[in-house]
């Protein structure tokens, strides 16, 4: 599949290679527009071997990202792990053919126009069997050569591809215990963000421009803004092309807030904003007021440093089945995400993890391409215009 699919898409390049103008902060984000996940694919594994069907989901195929696009999304994040796929010490190489692979799917996205984060997804996840990117190991020498040889490789195959092509540098990295940051994990996680900006620059191509993007802790916005210890990598390899004053560094954070809505499988709390009618139905907290102090949080941080921040995931899962209304209120939170990260300079890319019915967060059956949620698609649109 992969010999016959690579000749067809050109995995030797991109579509488009060819240098775009210099966008600014604002710009970037104005035309990544709003962003889908192909989330439960080029993550998914079986005992830390990555496959895309792995997890139940069908092959992905150019129909479904056509599909993706023509719904008006202008973004797609892909998830990718690698973890078995790497090889051993001190090259660390990655399997061809899943580079290949992970390439093709880009270039589903990438040559119809639109624009692409990928990151190194699971590789950081502690329940991941085989995963080894683990801030509070003690193999930390180890870690950061194998970390620093896969971006290389990574970004090697992807120099030649404009700035519409985003590298992230991991998801979701943190010790496993939810509570406050610990030292020396965040040291760690800041060495790894600053291993990503140094070897992604110098690898070549349009890599020292591109637009890079980074998380703190868990991407928490709390603990990625206030004072727990995040720190942003310096930025000295970058093309002395880009103007002084600009950046060229994005920062990585998710919203699933209040989780009880957002993303806990209890059928207690199915409705949120100021439009609920049941209040036993409601969380307690994460209203409007909640989200508005966060994204403003993140604004005053890192945007009017010139940094822009972009909402990696949000979402919430399907509880219709307790509450018809659920629905509602899942593309009023979308509505609201979308449109308070616009407001603070922010963009958005929605969760969605290919699965439909009760507790997914599907906008898309993936066999059929067909659109599962038309409200929430349209409550996301509306807000992003």
């Amino acid at each position: 599949m992969l010999t016959v699919a690579a000749s067809a898409s050109g995995l030797a390049s991109p579509a488009s290679a060819a240098p775009a103008g210099q966008l600014n902060a604002a710009q970037v984000v104005a035309n990544m527009g709003a962003g889908w996940n192909l989330g439960n694919q080029l993550e998914a594994n079986i005992d830390g071997t990555p496959s895309e069907t792995a997890w139940g989901q069908p092959t992905v195929t150019q129909g479904l990202i056509d599909r993706v696009k023509a719904a008006g999304f202008k973004t797609i994040r892909i998830p990718v792990s690698y973890l078995r796929h790497i090889g051993s010490g001190p090259n660390y190489t990655i399997n061809s053919s899943w580079l290949n692979r992970i390439q093709e799917v880009v270039n589903y996205a990438y040559n119809r126009g639109l624009h692409v984060l990928i990151n190194m997804h699971g590789d950081g996840y502690k329940t991941i069997s085989n995963s080894w990117l683990i801030c509070d190991s003690s193999a930390q020498a180890t870690i950061r050569a194998k970390y620093q040889k896969v971006w290389q490789q990574i970004a090697q195959r992807f120099q030649n591809y404009d700035q519409r092509l985003i590298l992230e540098s991991m998801n979701e990295n943190f010790d496993g215990q939810y509570g406050n940051p610990t030292q020396p994990c965040y040291s760690n996680i800041n060495s790894y963000n600053q291993i990503f900006v140094d070897t992604v620059r110098r690898a070549g191509g349009q890599n020292s421009s591109r637009w890079l993007l980074v998380p703190g802790w868990n991407t928490n916005i709390d603990y990625t803004a206030g004072n727990y210890g995040f720190v942003l990598p310096t930025d000295q390899y970058r093309s002395p092309s880009i103007p002084r004053n600009e950046k060229r560094i994005m920062i990585s954070v998710h919203y699933y807030s209040p989780w009880d809505f957002a993303g806990e499988e209890k059928d207690t709390i199915t409705q949120w904003g100021r439009g609920s009618t049941n209040p036993a139905r409601k969380s307690t907290w994460g209203q409007e007021d909640y989200l508005e102090s966060q994204l403003k949080k993140m604004y005053d941080t890192f945007v009017t440093k010139g940094y822009p921040v972009v909402v990696g995931e949000h979402g919430s899962i399907d509880k219709s089945s307790a509450d018809s209304s659920n629905n509602r209120y899942r593309a009023d939170y979308a509505r609201a995400i979308v449109a308070v990260s616009k407001k603070y300079g922010a963009a958005t890319v929605y969760w969605d993890n290919g699965e439909n019915g009760r507790h997914g967060f599907g906008l898309f059956n993936r066999r059929t391409g067909a659109v599962t949620q038309q409200g929430i698609i349209n409550a996301i649109m509306s807000a992003v215009r």
